[in-house]
């Protein structure tokens, strides 16, 4: 069963080698995207990358130590030396920063109403995209990557791209 569903996820490049497929769903908040996300990642035994997680943890982790939000350098610091690890199994997604399991910690209504300063934070932003773009090329059974911007700047050259709730 594992191999037919490792060779029905590869796709082959025009080179003919072939890579794990990655499916990249983008949209807003609220659209659906990340069930729809977790459920195709499970259907075809891939791997799940929640990317707004990350941009929660930073959060969390920027609240937790009294970072000002909009202070954009310290911030940014803050990131450069945390460790971010993400548990891509769809069945049980989750996400630790600096050894903290905070996967429901993110979810809180101070995070909720705090991240929107941290993603619009470019220099986090960057740091963030080459952390998920790193996690999407190290999956090596292929990958449902879903959030904002995952279509065009993050995995733009992903096998199937698609935009939730339109």
């Amino acid at each position: 069963m594992t191999h037919q569903v490792q060779t029905s996820t590869e796709s082959v490049s025009d080179s003919g080698s072939s890579r794990p497929l990655v499916i990249a769903i983008d949209g807003p908040s609220g659209s659906g995207k990340s069930s729809t996300a977790r459920g195709v990642a499970e259907r075809l035994g891939l791997a799940f990358l929640d990317t707004g997680a990350m941009y929660r943890a930073v959060t969390w982790l920027a609240l937790q130590e009294g970072v000002d939000l909009d202070d954009r350098a310290a911030v940014a610091e803050l990131l450069a030396h945390a460790s971010i690890r993400v548990d891509m199994d769809p069945r049980r997604p989750a996400i630790s920063i600096n050894g903290v399991d905070v996967s429901e910690a993110i979810r809180a209504p101070e995070v909720s109403a705090a991240v929107s300063a941290i993603a619009t934070n470019l220099d986090v932003r960057a740091d963030l995209v080459a952390r998920q773009k790193k996690l999407i090329a190290d999956a090596a059974q292929g990958i449902v990557a879903e959030g904002r911007d995952i279509t065009t700047v993050v995995a733009p050259d992903a096998g199937v791209r698609r935009v939730a709730g339109c």
